[in-house]
């Protein structure tokens, strides 16, 4: 099958998304972060990282899986009707810079909000996720002025 009859998500998984990166694998890496993240699934997205991966996250810093797994857990169920954009910024080697925009509503309020942030990646040899350096801010939203449904 040749790779215009294919879908982006079969690409994305015969292609091996290693540094050092092209413009292309980069698009595809956060592209497979994207759909990781919407899935809400947090053994999904740990997987994606080594199993020592430090991460930062606004002011929380915590290393490895369990602690990732932990951390997306709690964050989703705070965060309701999650849905996420990533779009590159930059890329070199085994590094990609993102900036994010998502919405959610808060599950003790109610109150729909919209984050806007920068993501860090740093990947190893074998494009596991080994860094992840987040900064956001948040602020509420109508429903009715949503992007992402």
């Amino acid at each position: 099958m040749s790779n215009a009859s294919q879908s982006k998500e079969d690409i994305i998984v015969q292609t091996p998304l290693k540094p050092p990166f092209t413009r292309e694998t980069a698009l595809l890496k956060v592209k497979a972060a994207e759909d990781a993240w919407n899935s809400c699934d947090p053994e999904r997205v740990a997987l994606a990282c080594t199993p020592d991966s430090q991460w930062r996250n606004r002011t929380e810093f915590f290393t490895g899986r369990e602690a990732i797994k932990a951390f997306l857990r709690r964050k989703w169920a705070k965060e309701l009707d999650y849905r996420l954009m990533k779009e590159m910024w930059c890329y070199t080697g085994n590094r990609i810079s993102v900036r994010f925009e998502y919405e959610w509503r808060d599950a003790d309020t109610g109150q729909w909000m919209r984050t806007h942030g920068n993501e860090h990646w740093e990947f190893d040899e074998e494009g596991l996720m080994r860094r992840r350096d987040m900064s956001a801010n948040d602020y509420p939203i109508q429903e009715s002025e949503r992007r992402y449904r």
